[in-house]
């Protein structure tokens, strides 16, 4: 028994001194192991919340002129909106020169400015119906899409006279007097209206209205847009493309001559911002 006791004090001084390090080595290896094996995380693309419905406003500038329009979508899928589309807008001929020949204090009056031979002002209510698809993967949040739209129908060109102040000089008495009269091209002032030296400068703009005429016709689109957080609450989106319009007689913008002719179609590259909501 006399050895039995420094044996025992022995194997309690292993015992103390082993298991701290046997502990250490047991959690060290715990821990290599969970880094070791730990399952990768995996990275959400953030697609945005699904909607059904969209309403957008868009401001048009085309090669000649521009345009306000108001689009309804329903939205099919995630690559697919249907819409409705209405928008009201300007139409000008290239040929147009605006100019003023600044004649100060004459009869009593300044001369505005006015477009030699310009017969109508044209103005055009388009609706149609078309459908947006998307040509990239769903865009994370805040990423840019891109897609393709087309749509197509009615056209209505709303003509209004264009009236001009011409000055005409008549006798009285033996005496010579000068006269502004606003008038609108026809056949009869045809020379007068193309005279330019008769030309004093162009008539107020409340002039015509009570004269408008109609003609109509179809229209339709091609474009490609960019959509700034393609499925965010808020709609934003770049549009490029092409659109024209096809009517069932000429359209006289200009008066008709030797070099000019009126057209009854109008093709033009055109550059859109929609800006818009979504919803349920």
């Amino acid at each position: 028994m006399k050895g039995f006791y420094p044996l025992t004090i022995k194997v309690n001084f292993l015992l103390r001194t082993l298991f701290p390090v046997v502990i250490i080595l047991l959690l060290s290896n715990m821990a290599f192991c969970q880094k070791s094996f730990q399952p990768k995380q995996v990275e959400f693309e953030w697609k945005g919340i699904v909607y059904r419905k969209e309403a957008t406003g868009k401001f048009t500038l085309h090669t000649n002129g521009y345009t306000l329009a108001y689009n309804s979508g329903k939205i099919k899928t995630y690559y697919k909106t249907n819409y409705y589309h209405i928008e009201l807008g300007t139409m000008s001929d290239p040929r147009e020169l605006k100019q003023n020949k600044n004649i100060p204090l004459s009869f009593n009056k300044v001369s505005q400015s006015f477009r030699f031979g310009k017969q109508n002002n044209m103005y055009v209510i388009r609706a149609g119906k078309g459908v947006k698809r998307l040509i990239t993967d769903k865009a994370r949040r805040k990423g840019v899409a891109i897609g393709y739209n087309y749509e197509a129908g009615p056209s209505l060109a709303i003509l209004r006279p264009y009236y001009l102040e011409l000055i005409y000089n008549f006798e009285q008495d033996g005496k010579y007097y000068n006269e502004l009269r606003s008038e609108k091209y026809s056949e009869e002032n045809a020379g007068k209206f193309l005279d330019y030296n008769s030309i004093f400068g162009g008539a107020p703009g409340s002039k015509g209205w009570s004269e408008i005429s109609v003609v109509p016709g179809v229209q339709g689109k091609l474009g490609m847009f960019f959509s700034l957080g393609a499925f965010e609450e808020y709609a934003k989106a770049i549009e490029v493309g092409i659109m024209g319009d096809l009517y069932i007689r000429r359209i006289p913008i200009m008066v008709e001559t030797e070099s000019i002719s009126s057209k009854p179609y109008f093709v033009n590259f055109y550059l859109s911002l929609e800006f818009g909501k979504r919803k349920n």
